[in-house]
This record gives C-alpha cells, structure tokens and sequence, in this order.
C-alpha cells in the first residue's frame, strides 16, 4: 500500500521543507523522493522480521502443519 501512495506522500520534515522550498521544484521532488525511498530500507526490514515471527509462530501453535 505504501508504493501505491508514495508519489503523492509528502515525507519532508520542517527544515526539510524549508531547504527544498529554497531548492526549487525540480531538487524538492528528488528529495522527496530520497526521504521517501530511505524510509523502505527499514520499514522493509521490520516487515521481513514480523513476517518470519509470523511464520514462526503459526508453525510452534500448529506443530501437524
């Protein structure tokens, strides 16, 4: 869901924003899009984590599975 939604998301802190305001248009989108694609690195590590506890854990509650 957060790719379907990344190029409309705005993920620029204050002083972010305040740097590409003074940028112009063109380096604020690349910005964004920098901000937007370091925040994947570790939203997909966790995902990758919660997902092999997940597993896990539906194997140790069902050990006949």
């Amino acid at each position: 869901m957060l790719l379907l939604f990344a190029t409309s998301a705005e993920a620029q802190c204050s002083i972010c924003t305040k740097t590409a305001s003074q940028l112009g248009d063109g380096p604020a989108k690349a910005l964004n899009g920098a901000i937007l694609y370091l925040a994947g690195a570790p939203l997909a590590i966790m995902g990758y984590i919660g997902w092999r506890w997940w597993k896990t854990e539906k194997q140790f509650r069902n050990p006949n599975s």
